[in-house]
């Protein structure tokens, strides 16, 4: 399992960290584990599946 951080997934969705977060505290994005600090982590499986369907319903 590889997990990613919220600028790791905000890179590779080509958002912004804060909409990382907000997808995470809406549960529209879960996340896998917290870090030291309380940061989300997303396992990239679950990053890359988000991706392919927001771009089905219409884009980020």
């Amino acid at each position: 399992m590889s997990l990613m951080t919220v600028e790791q997934v905000a890179e590779f969705l080509g958002v912004q960290n804060v909409r990382v977060e907000r997808l995470e505290r809406e549960s529209l994005l879960p996340a896998a584990d917290k870090d030291a600090d309380g940061s989300p982590l997303f396992e990239k499986e679950s990053v890359e599946k988000y991706k392919i369907l927001a771009e089905r319903l219409g884009g980020l």
